[in-house]
C-alpha cells in the first residue's frame, strides 16, 4: 500500500513538473542587438584613445587617433613638387609673343611692298623674298606653339599624378581618425593608447541599444499566423517570476528552416525543424543583451 501512495505522488510531482515548465509565451529566445567592430583602417601607433566600454558614442564622433607624422610629411613633399611643376609650366602667349610682333611687322612692310609694286616701284622678287619670311615666321610660330603645348600636357600629366597622389595621402590621413560608424553604446574595448594598430585590426565594437531584437524560434504551424509588420506583445525575463513587457514588429523570417538550438524550447518540443523570427523592440533600457525573453503573437 506504501508503494502505491510513493507511486501516486510520483506522477503527481511530474505533472506539476510538466505544468511549470510549459511556457506561456508563443516562442523564446535571447535579445540580441545590431553590433558593428570597427577596425583599424591604417597602420601606426595609437596616439589617443579616449573611450571606454558603456559609453555613448554618436555616427562619426573622433574617438582617437593614429600616428600621422609620415604620411603628413609625405604630403607635404608631395604639394611642394606639384608647386614646382606648376612654376615650370611655359607661358604659350608669352613665349610666341616675339616671334609675332616680327610675324606683324612683316605683314606689314608685305603690304608695302605689294603697293610699290603695283605702282612699278618695286619688284617681284622684293615681294618673294618678304613672303618666304613671312613662311619661316609662321613655320616657327606653329612649332613652337607645338612644342609648348606638348610640355604643357605633360605637366599637366605630372601634376594631376601628383594631385592623386596627394588625394591618397589625405584618405589615409583621414582613415588614422578613429571615428564611430554608428551612434551607439561602446560594448568592448580591444586597443588601448600607445599599443601599435594594424590595418583590420580590431579596436571596439558598438551597438545601438536603443532598439534591440529578440530572435525566436517557431514551428511551421506557428509560421502561417506570424507577418512581416505584424504587431506582437514581447516579455523581458528578469527572473524570480518577474517579467516586463514591451510592443514589438516583426522585422525579419527567416525564408529556410533549422534545427531548434539547443537552448531554446519551442511549444513542442517533438518538432526539430524551426524557423527564426526577429522582433524588434524600443529599449527603455532594461533589457540587456543576451537577456531570455518570450513573445505572444
Amino acid at each position: 500500500m506504501k508503494k502505491t501512495y510513493v507511486s501516486i505522488s510520483l506522477a503527481a510531482l511530474l505533472v506539476v513538473s510538466c505544468n511549470a515548465n510549459k511556457s506561456s509565451y508563443d516562442a523564446e529566445g535571447y535579445f540580441e542587438s545590431t553590433e558593428v567592430t570597427v577596425s583599424s583602417e591604417a597602420n601606426g601607433r595609437i596616439l589617443s584613445f579616449d573611450i571606454e566600454e558603456g559609453m555613448q558614442v554618436e555616427a562619426g564622433a573622433e574617438l582617437g587617433c593614429i600616428d600621422t607624422v609620415q604620411l603628413y610629411l609625405s604630403m607635404m613633399q608631395l604639394r611642394k613638387n606639384a608647386e614646382s611643376v606648376l612654376e615650370n609650366r611655359p607661358d604659350i602667349e608669352r613665349q610666341t609673343s616675339a616671334l609675332k610682333e616680327q610675324l606683324k611687322s612683316v605683314r606689314k612692310e608685305k603690304a608695302r611692298v605689294e603697293s610699290l609694286l603695283a605702282d612699278g616701284a618695286a619688284t617681284q622678287k622684293q615681294l618673294d623674298d618678304i613672303e618666304a619670311q613671312e613662311a619661316v615666321l609662321e613655320n616657327q610660330i606653329e612649332a613652337q606653339v607645338t612644342a609648348l603645348g606638348n610640355s604643357v600636357s605633360s605637366l599637366d600629366a605630372q601634376s594631376s599624378g601628383i594631385g592623386m597622389q596627394i588625394a591618397r595621402i589625405e584618405d589615409q590621413l583621414r582613415k588614422c581618425r578613429i571615428k564611430s560608424p554608428v551612434a551607439g553604446t561602446v560594448l568592448t574595448k580591444y586597443s588601448e593608447a600607445g599599443e601599435f594598430a594594424s590595418v583590420g585590426r580590431p579596436l571596439f565594437k558598438v551597438a545601438d541599444l536603443k532598439k534591440v531584437y529578440l530572435r525566436v524560434y517557431v514551428t511551421s504551424a506557428q509560421l502561417s499566423g506570424i507577418s512581416l509588420g505584424q504587431q506582437v506583445k514581447v516579455y523581458s525575463d528578469y527572473g524570480k517570476g518577474y517579467s516586463k513587457e514591451y510592443p514589438g514588429t516583426v522585422t525579419w523570417i527567416s525564408d529556410s528552416s533549422e534545427f531548434t538550438p539547443k537552448n531554446i524550447q519551442t511549444d513542442d518540443e517533438r518538432k526539430n525543424l524551426v524557423y527564426a523570427v526577429k522582433v524588434s523592440v524600443e529599449n527603455d533600457g532594461l533589457i540587456k543583451l543576451g537577456m531570455y525573453g518570450g513573445v505572444v503573437f
